[in-house]
């Protein structure tokens, strides 16, 4: 499958099942934890489950606006293309990340015994048992997972957005404030 077609097959078929509740930090790195759901491309009638995260934080060097880094997203095998064509394929989509580093892991890569239906129920009930706040859970085709969890990624993104506007106002006025 080649670039195009991943992306429009994971813009058509990724649906963020939960959300991650809690807003991305406004002035330091956030893990941005996730669990991909696809279904099987061999083993049909279960699921794969992959868990990770993507770890957003600022390059140690100031990149130029729209020169976002990715790390670990394998496109370099998967599609083989380079770092640049990348950035680029999505600009031109109209797709622009904040010029920062987003560096995904892997955590663990598994098969859940069910039907997709099945392992959405259990993941979205493991995580409201758990209580946490901090992941994501995302349903997406496995042949291009990467663009579905940058799809997860783009959209905390947007919803942290308002607040990262409000506290850097905020850290404005304070070092513009006038000391005694």
């Amino acid at each position: 499958m080649n670039i195009q077609d991943a992306w429009e097959k994971a813009l058509k078929k990724t649906k963020i099942i939960r959300p991650r509740a809690q807003e991305l930090q406004t002035f330091s790195e956030t893990n941005v934890a996730y669990t991909f759901l696809a279904e099987a491309l061999v083993n049909r009638g279960d699921t794969i489950v992959r868990k990770g995260e993507v770890m957003v934080e600022k390059p140690a060097i100031v990149l130029p606006s729209n020169s976002p880094q990715f790390e670990g997203f394998d496109f370099e095998k998967e599609f083989e293309i380079g770092q640049d064509i990348i950035t680029n394929f999505l600009l031109v989509r109209g797709v622009s990340f904040p010029s920062m580093k987003y560096n995904n892991k892997t955590d663990s890569l598994n098969i859940y015994d069910g039907h997709i239906d099945k392992a959405i129920k259990y993941y979205s009930d493991m995580l409201q048992r758990k209580e946490d706040v901090h992941s994501g859970l995302v349903v997406g085709p496995e042949d291009c997972w990467q663009f579905s969890v940058l799809i997860f990624t783009c959209t905390q993104i947007v919803k942290s957005a308002n607040s990262d506007i409000r506290r850097l106002l905020e850290r404005f006025r304070k070092e513009d404030k006038p000391r005694p």
